[in-house]
């Protein structure tokens, strides 16, 4: 039972480990860095090339995801590829640092290769869960992963906040050194903090498959083998793409909310308040979305998680104007964003075979990571109004409100979806 506590706790700590990338650099620092340091020239363009950017990275992540779920069901190490691809993302994050102003493109692309590193490496994080929580506690330790990152990424995330607004403090010369320094200090965080899982979690090997031929031949037909399972499956068929719709927007806030409050007006230091301010409100909410879900059931949990993103949505379209409008949006954002992630991996986690987990956690990351209509959607909608004559403030709130067609469209489908999972007397 301590060795099961204990692999619990090292597991959810690569949430800990990990989600200084989202907070630090993909939502705080970078859109901020691009948009005023290496693509300073228009605004309204500086959110198109950051929304392609982003559909980019999605489309890698989508193809890669598909081959190496099935992979790590063929004998390969979970962990070790989990930590080839978490070295990805920390060597890219760390490249940031060096990359002079104006170099748009470089930033880009490099920005782009670490949300792949990030985005595979939580591939095989999500698998184990399979291994380390039975069925029954999966909503807890989902969520309980969830509410450390979200305490870890706070923490740090608060530090390098000081370390921009008071860069002199810490011997450092200007913001702009103190951003560099972060991408830094986020890099060496998530390299040490991954440590405990290595050490700690423990998996089962399902299949044992040697020899790089018959390894990738094995992997190509575990993988037509699931994905003929999921389009049999109507009820795993109907939450994927529900989850697809849904968690685009989630995504789409994560990626795209600094840059739309910077692009209507909001400064920089109130921007990254409100950020600081979601990590350790979403920390007891993700908890408190897991208890729930006890009562009333995951799919509840995440409808009403939904309905809080389309609220935040109608009121910054019609009610955000000043700064404390945007905090407190922000603040409702995390009261559903948490929950939302958590349970959705649980839930997920609940219908799938122990022994086929990183396969189908290859198609669950395919469309949890394949996020390229929302901040494409938001991009291409803010660049068209614009370039119509829209002012430039007008063009940015629609641009951000069409994300409201996603969760939409993706709580109707989680409903057919549940009610599928009924009919099937398994329902998690």
């Amino acid at each position: 039972m301590k060795g099961h506590r204990r692999a619990i706790i090292a597991w959810s700590m690569y949430d800990w480990a990990n989600s200084v990338y989202i907070t630090t650099v993909a939502t705080a620092f970078f859109p901020f860095f691009f948009k005023k340091f290496w693509c300073y020239d228009d605004t309204t363009l500086s959110t198109e090339r950051l929304g392609i950017g982003n559909t980019a990275a999605g489309i890698a992540i989508a193809v890669l995801s598909l081959f190496l779920g099935a992979l790590a069901d063929t004998g390969r190490d979970k962990k070790k590829l989990l930590g080839i691809f978490m070295l990805f993302g920390v060597v890219s994050t760390c490249l940031l640092d060096v990359i002079s102003r104006g170099e748009w493109m470089f930033a880009l692309v490099v920005f782009s290769v670490a949300n792949v590193g990030f985005s595979i490496s939580c591939l095989f994080y999500d698998s184990l869960l399979v291994d380390v929580a039975e069925k029954k506690e999966m909503d807890f330790v989902s969520s309980l992963g969830f509410a450390m990152g979200y305490l870890g990424g706070g923490l740090l995330f608060a530090l390098n906040l000081i370390m921009v607004l008071k860069p002199s403090f810490f011997g450092l010369h200007d913001q702009t050194q103190s951003v560099r320094f972060s991408f830094l200090s986020v890099g060496a965080w998530w390299v040490v903090f991954t440590i405990p899982l290595f050490v700690f979690v423990k998996y089962r090997r399902y299949a044992d498959v040697s020899g790089v031929t018959a390894i990738i031949a094995d992997s190509l037909v575990r993988l037509g083998h699931t994905a003929k399972k999921i389009i049999q499956r109507r009820e795993l068929l109907l939450f994927l793409v529900a989850y697809w719709l849904y968690y685009d927007g989630v995504v789409t806030f994560i990626r795209m909310a600094e840059d739309f409050g910077l692009s209507i007006g909001v400064t920089v230091n109130t921007s990254l308040i409100a950020l600081l301010t979601v990590q350790f409100v979403a920390l007891p909410s993700s908890l408190l979305f897991g208890w729930l879900s006890t009562y009333f059931g995951p799919r509840r949990m995440i409808i009403a998680g939904i309905i809080i993103y389309l609220l935040v949505i109608g009121l910054g379209v019609f009610v955000l104007t000043k700064p404390f409008h945007f905090i407190i949006l922000a603040c409702l954002v995390a009261l559903a964003q948490g929950g939302v992630q958590a349970l959705s991996r649980s839930y997920f986690g609940k219908l799938v075979p122990k022994a086929e987990a990183a396969e189908y956690f290859g198609f669950y990351n395919v469309v949890g990571r394949f996020a390229i209509i929302g901040p494409a959607m938001v991009g291409i909608i803010t660049a068209l109004l614009h370039g119509h004559g829209a002012e430039s403030v007008m063009s940015s709130r629609i641009g951000m409100a069409s994300t409201a067609l996603l969760f939409f469209f993706g709580g109707l489908l989680l409903v057919r979806a549940d009610h599928a999972v009924a009919r099937t007397g398994e329902a998690p």
